[in-house]
């Protein structure tokens, strides 16, 4: 089974991240945990240690302090140019907070509170509790009832006909899960956008992308959204911020703010420019590895390529798991393997989540780490509990891919995990 990569654009791919074969800590190991947390950019390394040392800061009479803020608009509009925000008026805005769950929290509570009393917030049990808890809290809040539409069990997923049956004309607020960080199955965004338009025209629409942003391309202007938040630290950046995008109408809505400020400012004091800057590392990236990819010389097609490209390098890996490489049986055949979501999926990015019979998902996880894998358990409390207990599971051992890794990884996990399966 071939990668999605050449043997050329996987060197240099893997090339470009720090500890892509060893952790710092504990030496030579698969990297399986990209969900937790993506390997980060080398340089994006460089640019946090070369701003950590800059004393100034923005808003001053100073070339430098000019310099800082200059960064900062760039950084905007390579983020723009990435996640494809719409055009003009409808532009909106990027604004960086301490999360992303907590910028999650700030914009549905924000929009809760435009719509208090008005009629409904709708969400999806599939959802992440960093948008499930906001919208239960804040609905309570603002006197909105909270409705939470049932996922699909098997599929680990929910379509867009489920939100279309659960919509009312009185619907405020909505969220939304891009990709799930424990089925690894992604929402077709903008099918289910559309479908609570048809009938609530003037939702505000929210939707964590946290989990999707590293394994395909954003496009903002076809989802017809109000919100989207990523947390850069799980696209190639580092840890310590996150980043929103919001609507026109979203951003007028009352938030926090000095008195006498801007009207539309939603940062909350001074931001970190070397956090800022690295965005423009990771677009930068992608334009790179786009043009690698494809024939594309313009900038959004160069971007779009490389999503194309990392979306079909994730999905031979998570084959080649399922189904085998060489010699090594995938763990389709392992009889007392089960996969969440199914063995064959078409919403899957880059991850499988599984489960063992007659042997514990922590124990599974910690054999794994013992033998150079490193993987995660989620367990059915607060974070996962909404996945695994309608299940019937008390864990399962998340398996999580990303485009760095390669079909030696896979054969290294596969190798270990014929041992445990047996």
């Amino acid at each position: 089974m071939k990668s999605g990569f050449s043997d050329s654009v996987m060197e240099q791919v893997r090339g470009r991240f720090a500890h892509v074969e060893s952790c710092p800590f504990e030496g030579r190991r698969v990297f399986f945990e990209n969900a937790g947390g993506a390997l980060t950019l080398n340089s994006v390394v460089e640019t946090s240690a070369k701003f950590a040392a800059i004393p100034d800061n923005q808003g001053r009479a100073n070339g430098a302090s000019r310099a800082l803020v200059e960064l900062i608009e760039r950084a905007k509009a390579d983020m723009a140019l990435m996640m494809n925000a719409p055009e003009g008026a409808a532009g909106g805005q990027f604004f960086m907070g301490e999360s992303g769950t907590e910028l999650l929290f700030r914009l549905i509570m924000n929009a809760c509170l435009a719509r208090r009393g008005q009629g409904q917030v709708l969400s999806a049990s599939l959802e992440h509790p960093a948008s499930r808890s906001a919208a239960a809290r804040w609905a309570a809040e603002a006197e909105l009832h909270h409705v939470v539409i049932a996922h699909d069990d098997a599929t680990g997923t929910i379509a867009a006909a489920a939100y279309g049956e659960a919509v009312t004309e009185d619907t405020v607020v909505a969220t939304i899960v891009h990709t799930s960080p424990v089925t690894g199955m992604g929402v077709d965004v903008a099918a289910v956008s559309r479908a609570i338009r048809a009938k609530a025209p003037e939702c505000l629409i929210i939707v964590d992308g946290i989990q999707h942003a590293a394994h395909g391309a954003i496009d903002l202007a076809a989802y017809d959204v109000d919100g989207y938040v990523i947390s850069p630290y799980k696209m190639f950046s580092r840890h310590g911020f996150g980043l929103a995008w919001m609507s026109p109408v979203l951003e007028a809505v009352a938030h926090n703010a000095l008195e006498g400020g801007p009207a539309l400012n939603w940062e909350m004091g001074t931001r970190d420019t070397g956090a800022y800057a690295t965005l423009s590392d990771v677009c930068g990236y992608l334009e790179w590895l786009g043009g690698e990819v494809s024939g594309a010389t313009e900038r959004r097609a160069r971007i779009v390529a490389a999503g194309e490209a990392i979306h079909a390098q994730e999905k031979a890996l998570s084959d080649a798991m399922i189904d085998g490489v060489g010699n090594l049986a995938g763990l389709r055949e392992m009889e007392r393997v089960t996969i969440l979501g199914g063995a064959d999926n078409p919403a899957r990015e880059g991850l499988v989540s599984l489960v063992v019979e007659g042997v514990p998902s922590a124990e599974v996880v910690e054999r794994l780490n013992a033998a150079g894998i490193r993987t995660h358990l989620r367990k059915a409390d607060h974070y996962s509990g909404n996945i695994l207990t309608p299940l019937g599971l008390e864990g399962c051992v998340r398996v999580s891919m990303c485009h760095y890794n390669s079909l030696q990884d896979v054969s290294q996990f596969l190798a270990v995990m014929k041992d445990i399966a047996e």
